[in-house]
């Protein structure tokens, strides 16, 4: 009798390399990296820099690793960082801003992981003032994680720049799931990347490929960048097979990313009309926050394993289910029934 498989909503990071990605990754060209001879690397680096509009890329291992080195870059110990209190620099990367660069963090207010402008303006700190910490860097997440994939209003982000370029900040996108955001309001790389000194843009969530992030920004600052991964032990070797992922995913798991979308909305109306559901976080791209009442998350969460689908908790009484490629139509309406038939 066959196992019932598993459908695994915890992340967008689960996602198994599809067939055709995992001929691709066979087939790639490779050299050593660290020598800067790998030529897929160099390809994925090259094209990801001229879509966001920058001079050049560094393929990384991970999101976090290009966060941190584009923070390591942009700040020296002592300096503050501006971003919103579930930015996934400060709460998901190991405690790494004040580990791997010394520096401090203040956090703006925001509207799901969204700030304004004005609220830079007003959180900076004096930089005449030697009490208080040189503010250096604003960080903008999009989609924002713990804001339940929000989308970030990208003329306002444009109006943040302006407040940096004002003030001699550096502004950092972690662009974990900036193809999602794309995906919904329909802007392009380019103008994302004319917005900030350094964008991070991760190939392992909706895009499904196993393994990477790549850094675009100034051939200045790609060439520190390079030196501080070497310092983290961040160096590759023939890391091709893993860049050909990238490419391969920027080809073809893009445009899909929509579908991912109209099932997490789906999932969405079938998680209001739960007993078990206090409230949902409004669904804007892949992700799907809710609130849990009448039972402990830990309970929901065994009954849902139990029916062979996998959730995550997401903070005191909240769960998270995020939609991605390995799960189509006929596996959502699995989980729609599943959770219909639940009961506190």
């Amino acid at each position: 009798m066959a196992v019932p498989t598993t459908i695994d909503l915890r992340s967008d990071t689960v996602t198994k390399p599809t067939p055709a990605m995992r001929e691709a990754m066979l087939r790639a060209e490779v050299g050593d990296d660290v020598f800067g001879e790998d030529p897929t690397v160099r390809a994925l680096e090259e094209r990801m820099a001229a879509m966001f509009g920058h001079e050049a890329g560094l393929f990384c291992t991970s999101g976090t690793q290009t966060n941190q080195i584009a923070i390591n870059v942009h700040t020296r110990p002592g300096d503050e960082v501006l971003c919103e209190e579930g930015a996934h620099i400060y709460r998901y990367e190991g405690g790494g801003l004040m580990a791997n660069s010394g520096v401090s963090v203040r956090f703006v207010a925001a509207d799901r992981g969204r700030f304004t402008a004005a609220q830079v303006e007003e959180a900076l700190n004096d930089p005449d003032n030697p009490h208080l910490a040189r503010t250096r860097v604003v960080n903008v997440e999009n989609t924002s994680n713990r804001g339940g994939g929000s989308v970030w209003d990208l003329d306002e982000v444009e109006r943040i720049r302006a407040v940096c370029v004002k003030h001699g900040l550096a502004l950092h996108l972690d662009g974990a799931r900036i193809f999602n955001a794309m995906a919904v309001d329909g802007t392009t790389p380019a103008r994302w990347g004319a917005a900030f000194d350094s964008v991070s843009i991760c190939l392992s969530k909706g895009l499904g490929a196993p393994v990477g992030s790549v850094l675009v920004g100034s051939q200045e600052l790609i060439g520190q960048a390079r030196r501080v991964r070497k310092r983290l032990g961040g160096g590759m070797r023939q890391a091709g097979i893993l860049a050909a992922a990238g490419l391969y995913a920027l080809d073809h798991h893009v445009e899909r990313l929509a579908d991912d979308h109209r099932r997490a909305k789906t999932l969405e109306a079938a998680l209001r009309q739960c007993p078990f559901v206090a409230s949902v976080m409004p669904v804007a791209t892949n992700i799907v926050v809710f609130a849990v009442q009448g039972l402990e998350v830990a309970d929901l969460l065994a009954r849902l394993r139990a029916g062979n689908i996998a959730a995550v908790q997401f903070g005191p009484g909240m769960v998270r289910m995020v939609t991605h490629l390995d799960v189509d139509d006929a596996a959502l309406e699995r989980v729609v029934d599943r959770v219909a038939a639940l009961r506190t």
